[in-house]
């Protein structure tokens, strides 16, 4: 005879510790939480200046093409008078800035067989210094030199690179 009161039998075979209970599964623990974001704070760190990197060589060339435009200007205004052009409101330029703004237009030397201009980083690309300034010498007929940062006269830093 069964007792009336007596508790019903579970028919599982699983032991009631590994019991898969809603109520204790419902989201991440602190611990947890916490190792994510650890992990997270340490990828961005390592991210960040690769990233810096890859903008600041991104903008240069923001510069390279003023110093290249200048150049071919400096051509054209050459190819009609007889030295080249002493300012870049000369050749009808409206600002000394680059394109984007990155840089500030300068020419340093102007003769009537040569020049010299530099590009002179602003902002967060002033934080370039191996690259700043970047620098182009035309001189004689065809000669042109390429020199960035503290040696104007050549390119360590491999700051042109083509």
């Amino acid at each position: 005879m069964q007792r009336l009161n007596a508790k019903p039998q579970k028919l599982s075979s699983v032991p009631q510790a590994f019991s898969f209970r809603a109520a204790d599964n419902r989201g991440w623990t602190l611990t947890e939480m916490l190792i994510c974001l650890a992990v997270l704070g340490i990828l961005a760190a390592m991210a960040l200046p690769a990233y810096q990197e890859q903008q600041r060589l991104a903008r240069r060339s923001d510069g390279q093409a003023a110093l290249l435009k200048l150049q071919t200007d400096q051509a054209r205004w050459r190819s009609m008078h007889d030295s080249h052009a002493q300012t870049l409101q000369a050749l009808g330029w409206p600002s000394d800035l680059s394109p984007l703004g990155h840089y500030r237009i300068r020419l340093v030397e102007s003769t009537a067989n040569a020049f010299t201009a530099q590009a002179i980083a602003l902002g967060a690309q002033a934080a370039d210094h191996p690259c700043t300034p970047l620098q182009l010498r035309w001189q004689g007929s065809a000669h042109v030199v390429l020199g960035s940062g503290a040696s104007p006269d050549s390119d360590v830093a491999r700051c042109w690179r083509r």
